[in-house]
């Protein structure tokens, strides 16, 4: 039993590296991430200042959290068509454009967000 808890215990920790990892290099090698990483700085502080009730805050930092997420699946999506498909292809450019579109939604979605609460 003692094996498992650690083995447990080991994935876990495995798995919280692979993903500083893959923030660092989602950092380091996209400029819209780092914009977006940004605007959460100054969302934090602006949601804690707005914020009437625990849900408004939630609802604020999580729609600018839920835009970096989506920015880290497409940028996910871009890495690989960009490793397994080095010539133009209509799927690889249709896979990445709906990325961008997914993107393009959360966006919207957290604008709305903003706007609907700072405006109430």
């Amino acid at each position: 039993m003692a094996d498992s808890k650690n083995l447990g215990l080991k994935r876990l920790v495995n798995a919280f590296g692979y993903s500083m990892k893959g923030l660092k290099a989602t950092y380091q090698g996209e400029e819209a991430f780092r914009q977006e990483v940004f605007v959460l700085l100054l969302a934090i502080p602006l949601a804690l200042w707005i914020a009437s009730d625990a849900i408004e805050l939630i609802l604020l930092i999580g729609s600018v959290l839920l835009v970096l997420v989506v920015e880290l699946l497409n940028s996910a999506i871009e890495a690989v068509v960009d490793r397994f498909g080095g010539e133009m292809h209509e799927l690889s450019g249709r896979a990445k454009d709906m990325g961008s579109a997914a993107v393009l939604l959360i966006s919207i979605n957290a604008g709305l967000v903003w706007l609907l609460i700072l405006f109430r």
